[in-house]
């Protein structure tokens, strides 16, 4: 039986397999997933589990190097910003598009995964980055 890192056999398959650039998303409970994309639900009820509670763990197993989110967050929600900000390292890129480009996006990520989140634009694009 797996020891550390992330038990959720989907998401451990899928960070597995990526390699540079590839792209997997974590959303909100209500981020319309495009045909084709694999979905990874997490969701249990509303707010579980949270937004930033999953990406701090995928952010502990995968090497980032860019991430993308809705412009509209640093209004919309800034406090979720904030909190995505902190988890961030400082050579993890951030890129702002609109939501309805992050939608678009999303036909090219592996996977999105989707959390119980209740709050606007809690949703991001994350791009993996090399070891070395």
């Amino acid at each position: 039986m797996k020891k550390l890192g992330i038990l959720n056999s989907d998401i451990a398959k899928v960070l597995t397999d990526l390699g540079h650039t590839d792209k997997i998303a974590i959303g909100d409970a209500g981020l319309p997933i495009p045909d084709g994309v694999k979905k990874i639900d997490l969701a249990i009820s509303l707010s579980d589990p949270s937004f930033i509670k999953v990406l701090k763990v995928v952010l502990g197993d995968m090497k980032v190097e860019e991430v993308v989110l809705a412009e509209e967050i640093k209004e919309q929600n800034a406090s979720q910003l904030k909190a995505i900000e902190a988890e961030l390292v400082e050579e993890e890129r951030i890129t702002y598009v609109s939501h309805e480009a992050f939608k678009q996006q999303l036909k090219d990520v592996k996977a999105v995964i989707r959390t119980g989140e209740a709050t606007p634009y809690s949703n991001i694009i994350l791009q993996s980055g090399v070891l070395f």
